[in-house]
């Protein structure tokens, strides 16, 4: 029997009388049922939400602060629970899912120390003049399936510690740790300071549109996020967006293979590609282009798919079968175009399961549909380069602009190159590191707005300039 899980409003975990199943991905048995609200449990929420905002606007940042670090103590210490629930709806395998959890829990502890100090523009004997930061309001979270329970804590906790309170919509696909979460949460913080509630797609532009919503943080893909963009500015609510990417890895020709291999295939193929900051085009240099994607392909080897809760797997399913089937088609496209693979290939819509198997790809052209679209699965084109100023070309040139990287062991070599890559992101000999510290966005058409670091949490404020001219009434 699948369990029922309630949304959290203004405090309390309530039902409705429609709604949705949870599948899991690996057998596609249902798991979970949750509520499908609509416009009359939207309002509900705003209006909690919007009543919380004027205390919690008003409460000191330092007893904010402690809220916010109390719920990753409380995500800390269920994070056993979470991590398997997380599994049985996302599909990866219990350590990913078990990093994913205890990671929420590190990067919102951290978020909570950052401050918003007054800033003096001027202090002269004529004027003081200084900037503070008020909290925008009612803010409305938008949360992907791949990453469901850091995605939502990456938009709670600056909206928390901001001032602001927060109406949260998990993905339909994703909800359920998310609403058991909520429900280890709810007491945390004074009613209605975080709302979250669970619906079809169309839940979503209701949020968007909503009059008395202020603000809009969303993740997932760029075609959704223009929507967004678009609904949002009938009242010129604020927006953050992070949206798709096609990151390159440029390996240079000094590159240690044997360390490399392993780096670059875990950077493509972790929680089974479905990363937006995920490696999806690597670019090898010529010189050791044979030697490394044999030692990438041979690892890949070792490496189990499989059901996510099973010990030894490495790689899970993929999500749900719409994004299955896009994976499989973007194979299968490769295969009708006679592109050579060095691993996988084959796949089978009709199993039970979500399942890809790992596919390497070997130098397909760089206008093939599986280097020139954002793969989101465990899909690793590897294509040949012989110039640094060929390659920098060829990664610039995509709409997208999240992150990439650059793998060498001369490091200063490494950074003039990143310096020249039209990303929010590049990482030296690494990939996929965030920092609770250090703003994460995107350029073109990856992103809008920053989060994470005080980029991040300033995205949830307004600068309020206050000048005091201090002889006009000497």
């Amino acid at each position: 029997m699948p369990t029922a899980y309630k949304n959290l409003i203004d405090g309390e975990m309530i039902e409705t009388a429609d709604t949705l199943d949870v599948v899991n991905p690996a057998n596609e048995e249902v798991i979970g049922v949750v509520p499908a609200c609509g416009r009359d449990e939207l309002d509900r929420a705003v209006a909690a939400a919007r009543r919380a905002f004027r205390t919690w606007s008003k409460t000191p940042i330092e007893e904010r602060r402690q809220a916010v670090q109390a719920v990753a103590k409380i995500i800390s210490d269920n994070h056993e629970e979470l991590y398997r629930l997380l599994t049985s709806e996302q599909g990866k395998p219990h350590g990913q899912a078990k990093g994913e959890i205890l990671g929420a829990a590190y990067m919102a502890g951290n978020q909570a120390t950052l401050e918003l100090e007054d800033e003096i523009n001027e202090d002269s004997d004529t004027r003081l003049s200084r900037t503070r930061r008020v909290p925008v309001g009612v803010v409305g979270g938008i949360v992907p399936w791949n990453f469901p329970v850091m995605m939502a804590m990456q938009k709670i906790a600056p909206a928390m510690l901001s001032g602001c309170t927060i109406v949260l919509k998990p993905s339909p696909f994703t909800p359920l740790a998310t609403l058991r979460l909520a429900e280890l949460i709810k007491d945390a913080m004074p009613a209605g300071v975080v709302n979250i509630i669970t619906g079809e797609d169309a839940l979503g532009p209701m949020i968007t549109g909503h009059p008395d919503i202020d603000k809009i943080t969303f993740t997932g893909s760029t075609a959704t996020g223009k929507k967004i963009m678009e609904g949002a500015s009938a009242d010129l609510k604020r927006i953050t967006l992070e949206l798709g990417g096609n990151d390159a890895a440029i390996v240079l020709p000094d590159a240690d293979v044997e360390k490399v291999a392993e780096k670059l295939f875990w950077s493509s193929f972790s929680n089974a590609g479905q990363v937006c900051i995920a490696s999806k085009r690597i670019y090898i240099h010529e010189d050791i282009y044979d030697e490394l994607s044999a030692a990438i392909a041979e690892y890949a080897k070792g490496v189990t798919v499989g059901d996510g809760s099973q010990q030894g797997t490495g790689v899970g399913p993929i999500q749900n079968r719409k994004q299955f089937e896009r994976v499989c088609e973007l194979i299968q496209d490769a295969r009708d175009n006679g592109y050579k693979f060095l691993l996988g290939g084959d796949t089978d819509p009709s199993g039970s399961g979500y399942y890809v198997p790992i596919t390497i790809l070997d130098n397909p052209p760089e206008d093939a549909r599986i280097v020139a679209e954002e793969q989101f699965g465990p899909v690793m084109p590897l294509m040949k380069f012989s110039t640094e100023e060929e390659v920098l070309e060829r990664a610039n040139n995509s709409e997208y602009g999240l992150a990439g990287s650059v793998w060498t062991r001369d490091t200063d070599r490494g950074v003039k190159l990143a310096e020249q890559m039209e990303t929010g992101t590049v990482w030296i000999n690494e990939s996929q590191h965030l920092s609770p510290f250090a703003p994460f966005g995107g350029h073109k058409q990856s992103g809008f707005g920053a989060e994470y670091g005080k980029e991040g949490l300033l995205e949830f404020t307004y600068p309020q300039v206050i000048t005091v001219n201090k002889k006009a009434m000497a």
